[in-house]
């Protein structure tokens, strides 16, 4: 596999590096918000002379434009992020099938649709945080999250929060519905305060005492690291950190993602796009410019997240657990959780 990954990454740099005078536009419709992915796009640009346009806003109202202009929509490619907005695009119907060696070899199964309709390009693992003056042993699994011993002392997020919403899927997926919603009103008993606030603000509950242990994404932290953030970065020595589940099915998966609009009028530009984003240089890119992991195997990391260090994923596909996005959101809303 690696041989095969090492050549198919040298024919996509070739590819690109002969089509530099190609002509033609890619119209992509993104929710990632963030300004360093300026470089990801201009690269894509100068290596293939494709002129890329742009329309950025919130997922769920990207897909209802897709929806709504029907075969006359002008997008290309949807970009957005986590598995649980992907499969709304998908259950929408506005992104299509595709076919590529390239993709189907360099981003893991897990982080693949299982038609072939959406593939992840990096990865932000949902870890347990920690006040290391306050908490001596901190939970070790997702499921020690909801043990009495942490009553009063948890910050996690609304129910809303699509990154909470794939957990708890994910939990119905390995452990079965029952036991996910145990899961769900034991955290429910546990929590410091109603869910409030972003992931950065759940690190804020732990420097402001409002809570000891706190659920967020691993690259909110990792940016504190390498810039400041108002609130956390001068105070992080006070937070510990681990991986949730490495003795069992693995830390949590958030995926940023994309796919091929189903009535995209660049098709092959918009495959070629996809296949630039599952490139050494894209996927190196994607560490240092946004503290996120890699999702091909074998790039190198970024300062930042180096410093959180390397982990044992949960493997489950992702499509299996999108599955089970509805049935998380009952439990959600029978036991509480705001």
């Amino acid at each position: 596999m690696l041989k095969a990954t090492t050549v198919l990454a040298g024919a996509l740099t070739a590819a690109i590096a002969t089509t530099a005078a190609a002509e033609g536009e890619l119209n992509i419709y993104s929710s990632r918000h963030y300004d360093t992915d300026e470089q990801l796009y201009s690269e894509f640009e100068e290596a293939t002379g494709i002129t890329i346009n742009r329309i950025e806003g919130n997922a769920d109202e990207l897909i209802a434009r897709m929806t709504a202009e029907g075969e006359n929509s002008p997008a290309d490619i949807l970009i957005t992020v986590d598995t649980s907005r992907l499969t709304r695009a998908k259950d929408a119907g506005v992104l299509q099938s595709i076919e590529s060696d390239v993709l189907e070899t360099r981003v893991p199964a897990y982080l693949q649709d299982e038609d072939n309709q959406w593939f992840g390009f990096s990865q932000r693992s949902r870890i347990i945080f920690y006040d290391k003056d306050e908490v001596a042993n901190p939970p070790l699994t997702y499921l020690d999250l909801a043990d009495p011993a942490y009553k009063g002392k948890v910050c996690i997020r609304s129910s809303k929060n699509t990154y909470n919403q794939t957990l708890l899927a994910s939990i119905v997926t390995h452990h079965g519905a029952d036991a996910a919603r145990s899961w769900a009103e034991g955290v429910v008993a546990n929590m410091a305060r109603d869910p409030q606030g972003g992931d950065t603000d759940q690190m804020r509950g732990i420097i402001s005492g409002e809570c000891d242990i706190a659920v967020a994404n691993s690259y909110y932290f990792a940016r504190a690291i390498r810039k400041d953030v108002k609130g956390v970065s001068e105070n992080r020595d006070q937070i510990g950190w681990l991986f949730p589940s490495q003795n069992t099915e693995g830390a949590h998966i958030n995926l940023s993602g994309g796919g091929v609009a189903v009535h995209a009028p660049n098709k092959d530009n918009a495959v070629k796009f996809l296949e630039y984003l599952a490139s050494d240089s894209a996927q190196a890119y994607f560490s240092a410019g946004n503290d996120e992991y890699p999702a091909v195997p074998g790039v190198g990391l970024a300062p930042s997240i180096a410093a959180l260090g390397h982990f044992k994923p949960d493997d489950v596909n992702l499509s299996e657990v999108a599955k089970n996005l509805p049935e998380a959101q009952k439990i959600f809303n029978d036991v509480g959780w705001k």
